[in-house]
């Protein structure tokens, strides 16, 4: 997409994963669009949630989400839903993440417009988070999502949580959507060969920041039930601070001191070349190894 003057990322977030019918509507909207380029999309039905990437002109983007928010309001009922991952909205979190000759002010602008959009167009109310937040008890998107959709209503009626965009009370099927600008994160799985939930959640506190563990990093234990298995689920909020390879060793160490192993680990999504080159330097033990040393870093120069 270089022909672009200005990219920016979306990484929206629906709470459906196990319908291919209404997946597929949602991805549409950014299929075959006009300076709009469809990354990648994943469901898990355990999660019973979407994740969608792409990229393009905020001007595209903006349109193509709105869509899709739309797609997602008129098709999930979040009465009926029943899934592992928490969830506020049918479209449950929607970030913006500068790319190219994006500012971040610019973001949280895009951010807000897309906000007022899909609250007039779908009586949707919206909370703004991240670096678009207007408080700081907002910024934090568990704090914004607690109680999820059930607690929706009463949440509410505390003044300190009317939305941002929007109506004052819960869309009756659809909920409220959480809509922002951040910078780039790393959503990430690890799945152990337990069928015991509390292990992950115990290794989940050890390792998110909220309860004195890495920086940057947000975890939670979730059960697989049809792989008979349970999962510790991450965002990785800033890969610099704290790299993939820690948060990795921490886990098979916390989890083989209860006798139990890693069976895999899984991206959600994107994410960049630095993070595994630097898991691989650092597993390999490569001596003055940098990223210029990539081939394919070297062709784009």
């Amino acid at each position: 997409m270089k022909y672009l003057n200005k990219i920016v990322e979306c990484v929206p977030n629906f709470s459906e994963g196990r319908d291919k019918a209404k997946m597929e509507q949602i991805i549409d909207c950014f299929r075959g669009v006009d300076e709009v380029n469809l990354l990648d999309y994943s469901n898990d039905v355990n999660h019973n949630r979407m994740v969608i990437t792409a990229v393009g002109s905020p001007e595209a983007m903006q349109k193509a989400v709105v869509n899709a928010i739309g797609v997602a309001v008129r098709e999930i009922d979040l009465n009926q839903h029943r899934g592992e991952h928490p969830r506020m909205g049918s479209a449950d979190v929607v970030p913006f993440i500068p790319i190219r000759n994006m500012t971040m002010e610019e973001t949280v602008l895009l951010a807000k417009k897309v906000a007022a959009e899909v609250s007039k167009a779908y009586d949707l109310p919206i909370y703004l988070y991240e670096k678009a937040a207007s408080a700081p008890h907002r910024e934090n998107l568990a704090d914004v999502r607690k109680g999820q959709f059930e607690g929706l209503a009463e949440k509410m009626q505390d003044p300190h949580w009317k939305p941002d965009f929007g109506p004052s009370e819960p869309h009756p099927t659809a909920g409220a959507t959480i809509l922002g600008a951040r910078n780039f994160l790393i959503a990430w799985n690890v799945n152990l060969n337990t069928d015991n939930v509390d292990i992950a959640k115990t290794i989940a506190r050890k390792i998110r920041f909220s309860n004195g563990g890495f920086p940057c990093v947000k975890a939670l234990g979730i059960n697989l039930a049809d792989k008979g298995q349970v999962q510790v689920s991450m965002n990785l909020t800033d890969f610099t601070q704290t790299s993939m390879q820690q948060v990795f060793d921490c886990i098979r160490e916390e989890a083989a001191s209860r006798g139990v192993s890693i069976d895999c680990s899984e991206v959600i999504g994107m994410l960049p070349l630095e993070a595994l080159a630097n898991t691989t330097i650092h597993y390999l033990q490569l001596k003055d190894f940098n990223l210029n040393r990539i081939l394919e870093n070297r062709l784009l120069e």
